[in-house]
């Protein structure tokens, strides 16, 4: 076990993916096994294991690893208009895109300086909602208030399909199924849910569901076999993903807070090397970050922790730090109405912000960490894109 484990301690859940004949669930459940006896659920166990790999990491704090150097660029091809979203490609330190409601998309490189616009992608008719990353970084899908999924190149910047919503509503969310980027989930106005096949640009038989309202968020876990969706009513719906029909199933619903959208879903199959339950990060316009247990495999969820930022209208987001450590404490990154980047630990009972990052000028309305953690990006309201560098220990 020790053995295997060393060499991929600091590689994140989608490069273990690719390794050909690795699977990932059951080396998380590997670890698992190895690292805790039988405890509660969400208990932390200081196990000599832990000990000796948290000595191996170093004895950085969560505060001196995640303090920041500065701005490293900031973008504003879209200013005056929000930018809702921002990703950096799948494991890839350099490549970052961003949506706009201006309708179009951006595709930016990092390196070799200095930071460019590689392609816009042109072709929406209204503001761009949200978009997604293929596992290879080929291909974007996003999604338009202009009723309508687009499938582009992300070399050339051209519109390889364009699939429009059958009833003509909004697009407002999408993610691809990790296991199978043939099939996108994309979530519209009219409260419907709907697995689509990029490839045929048609609905999957069965893959439809309907909300309680607008469908705002969306996220997987990793194996790919829960789904859970947020809206503008405030609740969460898991769904159970058929990975051989793309059949969607509803599991469970819990209301969050009754008329709070749900702007924000993150799934993470493990927080850190001792907080072994499955977890799900959500913004919702309560003025807080909730950290939710999954407590079973119908993705059923249970409040775990929350943090205070300031929420109330804005479509905010958040994430997991992609890279798995052993040092003391996990941490998240969330953007917020007042115009700061926050890193909390998940595990400190008490004082848990770790760092600030002030410089937007407006909601900071998305961040995005590249693959080992060196440049973070953060996105807001007024459509400016700032690329924080991480300093170097």
């Amino acid at each position: 076990f020790c053995g295997l484990f060393y060499p991929l301690f600091f590689l994140s859940i989608r490069t273990l993916r690719r390794i050909p004949g690795l699977r990932v669930p059951e080396l998380q459940a590997q670890m698992n096994r190895a690292v805790y006896d039988e405890r509660p659920p969400g208990s932390l166990v200081p196990t000599s294991v832990a000990e000796a790999s948290r000595a191996m990491a170093g004895d950085t704090t969560l505060s001196e690893n995640y303090a920041f150097a500065g701005m490293h660029h900031i973008f504003d091809q879209h200013v005056d208009s929000a930018v809702p979203r921002l990703q950096f490609a799948n494991d890839d330190k350099h490549l970052l895109a961003c949506c706009s409601l201006d309708g179009t998309l951006s595709i930016m490189t990092l390196s070799p300086p200095p930071p460019t616009v590689k392609v816009t992608l042109k072709g929406h008719a209204g503001p761009v909602t949200d978009f997604a990353w293929s596992l290879s970084n080929d291909i974007i899908v996003s999604t338009s208030k202009d009723g309508t999924l687009r499938i582009w190149n992300t070399e050339d910047g051209r519109c390889i399909r364009e699939v429009a919503d059958p009833e003509g509503s909004e697009l407002l969310c999408c993610t691809f199924q990790p296991m199978n980027n043939n099939l996108t989930v994309v979530g519209n106005s009219k409260h419907h849910l709907q697995v689509v096949n990029i490839s045929t640009g048609k609905k999957v038989k069965g893959g439809s569901s309907k909300l309680t309202g607008r469908v705002l968020s969306l996220s997987f876990d990793a194996p790919g076999r829960i789904l859970w969706a947020g809206d503008d009513r405030g609740s969460i719906f898991s769904f159970l993903f058929d990975m051989a029909t793309g059949k969607l199933t509803k599991a469970k619903r819990l209301v969050v807070n009754e008329g709070s959208p749900i702007s924000s879903i993150s799934a993470r199959s493990w927080i850190s090397r001792e907080a072994r339950d499955p977890s799900l990060l959500v913004n919702t316009c309560v003025n807080k970050l909730l950290l939710y247990r999954v407590v079973d495999n119908e993705g059923t969820l249970q409040l775990k922790r929350s943090f205070p930022i300031q929420h109330g209208s804005q479509p905010l987001h958040s994430i997991f730090c992609p890279l798995m450590s052993f040092r003391q404490g996990a941490c998240v990154v969330t953007g917020s109405e007042d115009a700061c980047v926050y890193f909390f630990d998940v595990e400190r009972n008490t004082k848990a912000i770790v760092n600030k990052l002030q410089g937007h000028s407006g909601p900071v309305l998305d961040v995005s960490f590249n693959c080992d953690e060196s440049l973070l990006a953060s996105s807001d309201a007024t459509g400016m894109v700032i690329i924080w560098r991480r300093e170097q220990k």
